[in-house]
């Protein structure tokens, strides 16, 4: 006899069996949306986008175009353009927002959606992701290529407004706000000589186009097992069923693509519009300057619907990037991939240190790659998997990625593994002195330790086998909230640190702070 028969379990515990049960078949790929009491960022009217209105935003937006541009600078070198072109768009969107949730909005709006024409490897996803992170909002990305119109096989456009939901932690209310992020868009342009129905053109702009004006979408997909299960539940319950929607008014779309031959179309056009001035476009202007000539004619012909190119009025071309821009990236971008290396060879008690020969060679090989900035990470790869194969395994804490080692790892390798003392504690000051001025580049001031101090932090490195990055990370834990506050009570933005700070971090930082507070009251 089943137990279950006279002792049925509760709504409440179903669901938390289901919740649990669909989190081990799919993951965090499964958000189980209560239907058993109001959500906080549900309403309990049928009425679709009721809920959306009458509340508050779920997050607050106080940035200006120049806050978001220096954010992206930290870790987006170049495409000075871009960054602009985008702050301008996310602050107008997101002010607008504020005004339309607050009853105060006036007249039409038409939302700054946003097409970015560029190669590979430039840093269109980068971008988008760093703004998303900075407002804090959820950001989903899609590749066009992989929706098809609604009936063939293929991916639903709508499911990108469900993932945000998902990002979310199925909190709808926050979802409304995110940014979807479409690549590879110009996939999808439609020739003018193809007849009839084209499932992967015209039928996929389509239906992007109503989520980029307003549409309610349904929380649940027909043919998603969470959403059969929910829905049964819910009628098990109450008798019927409801339709939970999220509302595409205030997320912002922003598609992109290489756009290959959308110069074509433009030098065309312009060449029909000067006579002999073909010639100066085909050797004088670069891509990224031409395709800045492009006009709504242009994506037109090369594929587009007016309306569906129409509703993406923000237009911006990025850059390819030279050798130059690539060291750059390695040395200085805060997302550079040297930190992961960094990191990962660390975990090995192993200290790697990046000299800017080092840098500059890698990036010539990136840039042989043709790919971008993804091609740092290959670069990288190849040269380092050597060593992070072999040095766990020695006595060897400490070494410098040079060029030498760069154009020849394994000569290089052997080297090292012959010769574990060579150069440890020269390489052991110079990471002292990388670890100091990175950590003044992150908070805005200027920071670095005075030759003893150096010295003290090299002796207990090679005392106790540790990287010299997790000595410095351990004694100065506190020196970032204290030498802020040093900064905004005396205006000092220059700090040498003596052995006082190495030997007493703690007592030392106190007595800092109390000198810039009372430098604050003499002023």
């Amino acid at each position: 006899m089943n137990p279950l028969a006279n002792n049925p379990p509760s709504p409440e515990e179903l669901q938390k069996k289901l919740s649990e049960f669909l989190k081990q078949q799919f993951g965090d790929r499964a958000v189980f949306v209560s239907a058993m009491q109001p959500q906080a960022d549900q309403a309990e009217s049928d009425e679709p986008g009721e809920a959306a209105e009458e509340k508050p935003l779920a997050f607050d937006f106080n940035f200006k175009p120049k806050d978001i541009k220096a954010h992206l600078d930290r870790f987006v070198i170049r495409q000075d353009e871009a960054k602009k072109v985008l702050s301008i768009a996310v602050c107008d969107h997101y002010n607008h927002v504020k005004l339309a949730e607050a009853g105060k909005a006036v007249g039409d709006y038409q939302k700054q959606n946003v097409i970015l024409i560029g190669p590979t490897g430039v840093g269109k996803t980068y971008l988008i992701k760093c703004i998303a992170q900075l407002i804090g909002v959820p950001f989903v990305k899609g590749d066009a290529t992989k929706f098809s119109e609604t009936g063939y096989v293929g991916g639903d456009v709508e499911d990108l407004v469900r993932e945000l939901v998902q990002k979310a932690d199925g909190n709808v209310k926050l979802a409304q706000y995110g940014i979807i992020y479409i690549d590879e868009v110009d996939k999808i342009s439609t020739p003018a000589n193809i007849i009839g129905r084209d499932v992967s053109g015209r039928g996929v702009q389509s239906n992007l186009l109503k989520l980029m004006e307003e549409t309610e979408v349904p929380l649940r997909s027909p043919t998603d097992l969470t959403s059969q299960i929910q829905a049964a539940m819910e009628y098990q319950r109450h008798g019927k069923i409801k339709r939970p929607t999220i509302n595409t008014r205030h997320i912002l779309f922003i598609v992109s693509g290489a756009f290959d031959k959308l110069e074509d179309v433009v030098r065309a056009r312009m060449r029909d519009a000067q006579i002999g001035f073909g010639a100066k476009i085909r050797g004088e202007i670069p891509r990224a300057d031409l395709l800045r000539h492009a006009t709504t004619e242009d994506f037109i012909k090369f594929g587009f619907e007016p309306e569906f190119i129409g509703r993406l009025p923000v237009r911006v071309v990025c850059d390819e990037l030279t050798e130059d821009d690539l060291f750059a990236i390695l040395k200085s971008s805060e997302g550079s991939v040297i930190h992961q290396y960094e990191q990962s060879f660390r975990a090995f008690g192993i200290d790697v240190l990046f000299s800017d020969d080092g840098l500059r060679a890698l990036a010539k090989l990136a840039a042989a790659e043709k790919t971008g900035a993804r091609a740092l990470v290959t670069v990288c790869e190849r040269v380092l998997r050597e060593f992070k194969f072999q040095l766990p395994s020695s006595n060897i804490h400490r070494f410098v990625v040079t060029p030498e080692l760069v154009n020849d790892p394994h000569r290089e390798l052997q080297r090292i593994l012959s010769d574990a003392q060579s150069e440890e504690r020269i390489v052991a000051q110079r990471l002292v002195a990388q670890w100091a001025e990175r950590f003044g580049q992150k908070h805005d001031f200027v920071l670095r330790f005075e030759p003893p101090a150096v010295e003290a932090i090299v002796d207990r490195a090679l005392a106790t086998r540790k990287p010299v990055r997790e000595i410095c990370e351990e004694l100065l834990k506190d020196f970032e909230f204290g030498l802020k506050l040093v900064k905004k009570n005396s205006g000092q933005r220059e700090f040498a640190l003596p052995m006082a700070a190495v030997e007493d971090p703690e007592k030392f930082l106190s007595e800092l702070v109390v000198r810039s507070y009372r430098a604050d009251a003499e002023r």
